[in-house]
C-alpha cells in the first residue's frame, strides 16, 4: 500500500512496485505445507498510486487497478525477467468537480475475460475495455451513485457487481441501456459489499462478503435476497473465492486477521484436518440453523450435504489479511505484516 506526505511544497510518493514471484514446484513442502527454500523475486516495476487488485489477463499480461484511478496492463518478459508497461487507461474513473476538472477516483475492482477487461471504482462507473484497444468499448457513467466495490462476470456477456449500500447487480453487456438487469439487496441495514464470487460450475450460485464480516450466498435465479447469511469474521470481509475446481469449498479473509476455509464437501466427519499451525475450529450448521434452501452443496436440501466445517487458516495472525488467492493444493495470501504466505499442501 502507499500514500503520499508533503514536506516544505515537495510531494513524496511511497515507492509501490508490482512484483513477479517464483514460489518453486511442489517438491520443496514440509509437513505442515509450508514451502521450504526462498520465494525468488524474478522481477519488479514502478506503480503509480495504490494497487487496489490485479488480474491475469493471460500467461504474460497482468491488469492493475490504481487508487489514481488509471488501469494498466503490464507485460511479464519470460525470457529476460522484465516487467514493462504495455497499455494504459489514464484515469478511467475519476470524480467531476465543480470546476469540471476531474480528479482520479480509484479503480477498486478489475476482471478479466481475455481480451475482455471489465473495471469498476469510487465514481460508480464500469468499464469495459479490450486488450490492445485504445478506447474503452464501452462505459456506464454512474451505474451506481455508491462506490462500486467488485466485480466478476456471471457469464461471457453479464457481469455481477457490489456497492457501498449491500446491493448487488447484474449488469447485461449486450443491453445499450445503462441500467442494471436485476438488483438484489441485503435487507436492513445496508451493510457495504465488498467482495463477490461466482460458483465456477453454478452459475446461480454467488458469495458476498461485507462490512460486518457476514457471507452471503445468493442464488440469482429466485428472490431480491440471500439464501443463506452466515455469521463469519469479526471485521470486514476483504475477499471471498470459490476454489476453481473443487467449489465446495470456499475461502474468506478478513482485517480481523483470520482466513476461514467453508468445507461443505459431503464426508466432511471422516476427512483429515488441514494441516496449518495452531487450533482447528470447526462448527456445524444443521440446515435448519442455516436456512432449508441451502442443489449446489451451498443451497441444497440433501440430507449428506447437512454440515458445513469451517477451520481458520491462521489462527494466531492479529494483523488484517488483505487478499487471497487459490489454485489447486495451493493457498496465497498477503497481510498488512508486509508478508505473503505460501501454503502448498492445501488438501492435506
Amino acid at each position: 500500500a502507499g500514500g503520499q506526505t508533503k514536506t516544505g511544497g515537495v510531494i513524496f510518493v511511497q515507492d509501490n512496485r508490482i512484483s513477479i514471484w517464483s514460489v518453486g514446484d511442489l517438491g520443496n513442502v514440509g509437513l505442515n505445507g509450508e514451502y521450504q527454500g526462498e520465494p525468488q523475486l524474478l522481477c519488479d516495476i514502478r506503480h503509480n498510486g495504490d494497487v487496489m487488485d490485479m488480474q491475469f489477463l493471460d500467461q504474460e499480461r497482468i491488469v492493475v487497478a490504481s487508487s489514481t484511478g488509471t488501469v494498466t496492463v503490464f507485460h511479464h518478459h519470460q525470457n529476460n525477467q522484465t516487467l514493462s508497461a504495455n497499455q494504459r487507461w489514464e484515469k478511467a474513473h475519476s470524480h467531476v468537480d465543480q470546476d469540471t476538472s476531474c480528479g482520479g477516483a480509484a479503480c477498486t475492482g478489475v476482471i478479466c475475460n481475455n481480451p475482455e477487461i471489465v473495471t469498476v471504482g469510487e465514481d460508480g462507473r464500469i468499464n469495459l475495455f479490450r486488450a490492445d484497444q485504445k478506447d474503452a468499448v464501452r462505459t456506464i457513467d454512474n451505474a451506481d451513485s455508491s462506490t462500486l466495490h467488485a466485480v466478476t462476470f456471471l457469464r461471457t456477456t453479464e457481469i455481477l457487481t457490489v456497492n457501498s449500500i449491500g446491493q448487488l447487480k447484474i449488469w447485461d453487456l449486450r443491453q445499450q441501456r445503462n441500467e442494471p438487469s436485476q438488483i438484489f439487496s441485503l435487507t436492513g441495514d445496508r451493510v457495504p459489499l465488498h467482495c463477490v464470487d461466482r460458483h465456477p460450475n453454478q452459475q446461480h450460485v454467488v458469495a458476498t462478503g461485507g462490512q460486518d464480516g457476514m457471507l452471503s450466498v445468493w442464488d440469482i435465479r429466485q428472490g431480491t435476497m440471500p439464501v443463506s447469511l452466515l455469521n463469519a469474521h469479526e471485521a470486514e470481509m476483504w475477499e471471498v473465492h470459490f476454489h476453481p475446481s473443487n467449489p465446495d469449498h470456499l475461502f474468506t479473509c478478513s482485517e480481523d486477521g483470520s482466513l476461514w476455509h467453508w468445507d461443505t464437501s459431503t464426508d466432511v466427519a471422516e476427512k483429515p484436518s488441514f494441516l496449518h499451525q495452531g487450533g482447528r475450529s470447526t462448527t456445524y450448521f444443521s440446515h435448519n440453523t442455516i436456512n432449508q434452501s441451502v442443489v449446489s452443496a451451498w443451497l441444497s436440501n440433501d440430507p449428506t450435504k447437512d454440515r458445513m466445517e469451517i477451520t481458520n487458516l491462521i489462527p494466531n495472525q492479529t494483523l488484517s489479511v488483505n487478499s487471497l488467492d487459490i489454485l489447486g493444493p495451493c493457498l496465497v495470501y498477503g497481510t498488512d505484516a508486509e508478508a505473503i504466505y505460501v501454503n502448498r499442501q492445501l488438501f492435506a
